[in-house]
């Protein structure tokens, strides 16, 4: 009777050179290999998810826009003098923020799409109702589009504060206004004095007003 002298650390390593060396062996790592990569994605997209819905949350719903225009400038600063700028209104009105001085000024940017810009705009309503018997002004600036989309937005939700459609992106590109909606509110003088990125209730927008005397 023959004596087995096979070596088990052989036998094994052999196992291993014949799996690599087999089409099933090179598919299966392959498989496998496949499958690690797609886990390893799907983790990082879901912590991408929820940090985006963390920013979005602590901003209030802030949605993410692109600036075409110039923003060599300085970007806005409290307590600073705000971005200059000159546009027309919806109702063919020239303005700049230049001849509003003497006045409270409150630039507000969105976009017809955003939904916390529309769920806000009611409040806004409101609260340039009671703000223009201070000589207050509300200009609300719309990113990206056209004149045509602002007007028939103002009229399904009737809105009559003034609006300015910025298709170019010209005046959010001086205010670096990247999330909306965003606040801008400028004291008589023209200096900044509060601003703020997200949907704002009815109390902090008379807050707000309120630092700028209105």
């Amino acid at each position: 009777m023959s004596e087995n002298t096979t070596d088990p650390a052989m036998t094994s390593g052999d196992w291993r050179a014949k799996l690599r060396q087999s089409k099933f062996g090179s598919t299966g790592v392959l498989l496998l290999t496949l499958a690690l990569v797609l886990a390893g994605a799907w983790f990082v997209n879901r912590a991408d998810s929820r940090e985006t819905i963390n920013q979005a949350d602590q901003s209030g719903g802030a949605a993410q826009v692109t600036l075409e225009g110039d923003q060599s400038g300085s970007a806005p600063e409290i307590g600073k003098p705000a971005p200059q700028f000159r546009a027309t209104t919806m109702d063919g009105k020239e303005v700049s923020l230049a001849s509003l001085k003497g006045k409270p000024v409150w630039i507000t940017f969105g976009a017809t799409w955003c939904t916390a810009c529309r769920a806000e705009a009611p409040d806004i309503e409101q609260a340039w109702q009671k703000a223009k018997a201070k000589d207050a002004v509300v200009l609300a600036v719309f990113i990206s589009e056209d004149a045509a989309t602002v007007r028939g937005y103002a009229n399904r939700l009737n809105l009559s504060f003034p609006m300015i459609s910025d298709p170019d992106t010209t005046i959010a590109s001086r205010y670096r206004s990247i999330g909306i909606p965003s606040h801008f509110f400028i004291d008589r003088e023209g200096n900044l004095q509060a601003s703020h990125v997200g949907a704002l209730t009815a109390d902090q927008m008379a807050e707000n007003l309120a630092k700028v005397g209105a």
